[in-house]
């Protein structure tokens, strides 16, 4: 690791993030939350929001797939998604389901305000974003999709999307 030149989790949590929470609405598998802390710590993400039945570290399972990102990426428990959505807007920032759903965004034409912060809300691995936390919503992004499959595992689509978000700020 020394030859990669990584920083420590001190130093990471020094740095600048990237204007972006990630809010986690009831995910159920604890290997996809500790997947999305590894994410949110690749890609420089704010924070990680834990809401409602989502696991909260420390737990064997997060830590499997995390391997230590729940030491560097600052996160908090959250009982209820819709409320926290309600005050991540009260504090400014914008919010959005990443979902399939009518009026929906598709990913590629989302482009990212400069200088505006961005919650996005990731759902639980069968029923998606409660339907009442979309209605809340700014807008919902939709990734698009061209095969069988309807659907990504959560820690994949938190994996497509923080990289389309990241790269279309670094243009």
């Amino acid at each position: 690791m020394d030859d990669l030149n990584r920083d420590s989790v001190e130093e990471f949590k020094n740095k600048k993030k990237i204007p972006l929470v990630l809010v986690l609405d009831n995910v159920r598998s604890l290997n996809n939350v500790g997947s999305v802390f590894r994410t949110a710590d690749s890609f420089m993400v704010e924070q990680v929001y834990l809401c409602g039945i989502t696991g909260t570290p420390p737990h064997r399972d997060i830590e499997k797939t995390a391997l230590g990102a729940t030491e560097s990426v600052a996160w908090e428990y959250a009982p209820d998604t819709l409320e926290l959505v309600k005050q991540l807007k009260a504090q400014g920032y914008k919010v959005g389901s990443v979902e399939q759903a009518e009026n929906s965004l598709k990913l590629n034409e989302f482009i990212p305000e400069p200088n505006q912060h961005y919650a996005l809300v990731l759902g639980n691995e069968v029923f998606g974003v409660e339907q009442e936390v979309i209605n809340q919503s700014d807008f919902v992004l939709e990734i698009p999709q061209f095969g069988t499959k309807h659907s990504l595992n959560i820690s994949v689509a938190t994996g497509v999307v923080v990289w389309d978000f990241l790269s279309k700020l670094m243009r």
